[in-house]
């Protein structure tokens, strides 16, 4: 049964699209991808090309959540950059068109990988360019000079990892179906060592990991980082930590799931190990080391668990996206085992 959120009306958004960009043609035809973007993602395809739109869901909504027009945003400022990201022709925040704001993107073809150890790929030469790629792509993303593409005032001021243990914390503890001692544990422990604000400030995408950049079809290079939703100003380092703790995570066989490299010995692979990695990172952006790196994994781990918990207690007041919503909930507790690890190595 389709809904809503899977359908659009065509001939509306035909004629609509016509007027407001340039060089399109109609009519049109929509296809929802697959998978779970929280801001329905379609393919369009037209007479004159092919094309992405991505929608926020129809309904009420949180005043901050599924902010389309801040990827647009973001998607728009890049173009000239050294972040390669898809280029955007039209944002429509007239909610009457399609029943919610949307843009229009082109249709980047290339590839999608969800498992760390990149199973798809034969070689390890192969392997060890694509991670070099994310790297570069990442220091690259970091490099931005925010003022210079408009973007100065794409988050707030002040201690950016104080501002977001406030938010996930009280997020969590909103959430919260049962009581979870470790992951009070690693609240108390975060709030004990929290670092100064070191100054540092960065144009953050707040999700960057493999099946969040697309790689061109023969795997040389990234062409588009995909899903900006949770972008941002704050903390370089919170994407660095966040890529690695998925690294640290246990792998998985099921299609469209984030896996990682537990139990897996990345150098088998031409995978480069966690110090490998940042040290490529480090070089890249001119700084020898990361001091308090254990808080900044700890800190992802937390982060992934509270937002978690936030699906399971969706799932349990009956209105969670996703089937899968009370498994992810079961992920809450060993997410904080594994930050209570890092803190106690």
């Amino acid at each position: 049964m389709s809904t809503a959120v899977d359908t659009l009306d065509t001939e509306v958004l035909s004629r609509y699209l016509e007027e407001h960009i340039e060089g399109f043609k109609g009519p049109v035809t929509a296809e929802k991808f697959a998978g779970g973007q929280s801001n329905p993602t379609f393919k369009i395809k037209a007479a004159s090309g092919t094309y992405v739109l991505r929608r926020q869901p129809p309904g009420k909504l949180l005043k901050s959540a599924h902010a389309v027009d801040r990827e647009y945003r973001v998607l728009a400022a890049l173009k000239d950059s050294d972040v390669p990201v898809a280029k955007v022709f039209h944002l429509c925040e007239d909610r009457d068109v399609i029943g919610s704001m949307f843009y229009i993107m082109e249709f980047c073809d290339g590839h999608i990988y969800w498992g760390a150890a990149l199973p798809e790929i034969d070689s390890n030469e192969q392997r060890t360019a694509m991670y070099d790629e994310m790297n570069r792509v990442l220091a690259a993303l970091h490099s931005v000079d925010v003022d210079a593409v408009g973007l100065s005032d794409y988050g707030k001021p002040g201690n950016y990892f104080e501002r977001q243990f406030g938010r996930w914390s009280s997020q969590y503890k909103a959430s919260e179906l049962q009581p979870i001692p470790e992951m009070d544990k690693l609240i108390d422990w975060l709030q004990e060592n929290l670092p100064a604000d070191d100054g540092k400030v960065a144009l953050t995408h707040g999700d960057y990991r493999l099946d969040n950049v697309m790689f061109s079809q023969d795997n040389s290079k990234i062409i588009a980082v995909l899903d900006w939703e949770l972008s941002t100003l704050g903390h370089p380092y919170s994407d660095l930590a966040y890529q690695c703790m998925q690294l640290r995570l246990p792998t998985s066989g099921e299609k469209n799931t984030m896996s990682g490299l537990l139990g897996i010995n990345p150098t088998d692979l031409g995978i480069p190990t966690e110090e490998e990695y940042v040290a490529a990172y480090c070089k890249r952006m001119g700084i020898e080391k990361i001091d308090n790196w254990s808080f900044y994994l700890a800190f992802s781990f937390f982060r992934l668990a509270a937002i978690c918990q936030g699906v399971a207690k969706r799932a349990a007041d009956g209105n969670a996206s996703n089937k899968a919503a009370n498994r992810v909930g079961a992920m809450v507790l060993p997410l904080a085992q594994m930050a209570l690890d890092i803190i106690n190595q």
